[in-house]
């Protein structure tokens, strides 16, 4: 019995019709085996959470790449490096990111722009965006990158999350008026953010000179009022104490203050004026409350 050709050439049809005998039968390559260690890594990640076997497998289907042509597989690279990421990231691991993409890549001009982007927010949610400034900053400088879709996308993020959070304004304003990536309502905004920051960093800049010679100050003065108020406490201490004596034992503790405090000799001929008049004043002061004491209480 023989075979309908058109039966047996219906399952070919979707390859462009019925083939003729002297056609080749065209088929889909085979995944490479980087492709397929690709995909046994991201069911590891994402499946079976397992981040240790996820990167190894990554780190496999690498040194399988070195034996390809350098422009070969560049979308499996970049997917191996995605994966290596969040596995490291999800290990606790986020300092060594950096370096590891670099190993592969040498240099930081040759990353790919998601690969780059992914680094800059793994490193800037983690708060230290400074170790990933020198690299973004030489991607930006290189010629072949500049004329990629990708690249504002990436100056921008540069601005945002390593430069201004880093304080380096005039890094920024050198990459925003150099730059072709900026049109111009951008590049104003841009200087105009710059613009703003610089002034909030001379605000916090002078306040922290401020508090810097208050905390040099601080303690010489601080000794000083408080022996200033120790020195006050003991005088109202003493004259509270002073008059709550009777007038001969004020008398002697006030003469007794002088020789403390005076140094001066009651032996001495010229300390008698002085006693004298001490003696005159407290005589007053003895007469006075006397006749204080002695006025009638009118009700």
């Amino acid at each position: 019995m023989r075979s309908d050709p058109a039966t047996s050439a219906a399952p070919l049809r979707g390859l462009g019709g019925p083939l003729r005998s002297s056609e080749p039968v065209r088929s889909s390559p085979a995944p490479s085996a980087a492709a397929l260690l690709l995909e046994e890594a991201a069911d590891l990640l994402v499946v079976h959470l397992d981040f240790p076997a996820a990167l190894r497998t990554c780190e496999r289907a690498w040194q399988g790449l070195a034996e390809e042509p350098a422009g070969a597989s560049l979308e499996v690279k970049c997917s191996l490096c995605v994966v290596g990421i969040q596995a490291l990231a999800e290990m606790d691991r986020w300092q060594e990111v950096l370096s590891w993409v670099l190993q592969y890549y040498q240099i930081p001009e040759k990353l790919p722009p998601k690969v780059l982007e992914l680094c800059v927010l793994l490193y800037s949610k983690m708060q230290e965006p400074e170790a990933m400034l020198d690299a973004v900053s030489a991607w930006l400088r290189d010629p072949d990158n500049q004329g990629l879709p990708e690249y504002r996308t990436l100056a921008e993020l540069h601005l945002q999350r390593v430069l201004f959070p880093l304080g380096c304004l005039s890094e920024a304003e050198e990459l925003v008026v150099g730059s072709a990536a900026f049109s111009e309502e951008q590049r104003l905004e841009a200087l105009q953010a710059i613009s703003v920051a610089r002034q909030q960093q001379k605000h916090r800049h002078s306040g922290s000179e401020e508090a810097q010679k208050f905390n040099q100050e601080g303690p010489s003065t601080h000794k000083f009022l408080s022996l200033l108020t120790l020195l006050r406490q003991l005088w109202d201490s003493a004259v509270s104490h002073f008059f709550s004596l009777p007038f001969r034992r004020s008398f002697l503790a006030a003469l007794l203050l002088c020789l403390l405090v005076v140094r001066f000799d009651p032996a001495s001929p010229h300390s008698l004026p002085f006693l004298y008049k001490l003696a005159q004043i407290f005589h007053r002061i003895r007469e006075a409350v006397s006749s204080l004491c002695q006025l009638p209480i009118h009700d």
